[in-house]
């Protein structure tokens, strides 16, 4: 078995480093499309909030009104 010179293990490290760097940008794109989709459900959540307490607060403007 040949041993490897300095410039192997150099090129060895360099790609290494290298497929590190994709896989992390990999991780790093799925984690955001994760946040994004909890976002998106969290803004849904917001909003069928919000409509209903403009139906409360509209009921109780109109129950005020006949007092």
């Amino acid at each position: 078995m040949p041993s490897l010179g300095p410039v192997e293990v150099t090129l060895a490290i360099v790609v290494g480093t290298l497929a590190a760097i994709v896989y992390s940008l990999r991780v790093l794109v799925l984690m955001e499309r994760r946040v994004s989709r909890i976002e998106m459900h969290i803004e849904r959540l917001v909003n069928s909030l919000m409509k209903e307490e403009i139906k409360i607060e509209r009921a109780v403007a109109r129950k005020g009104k006949r007092r």
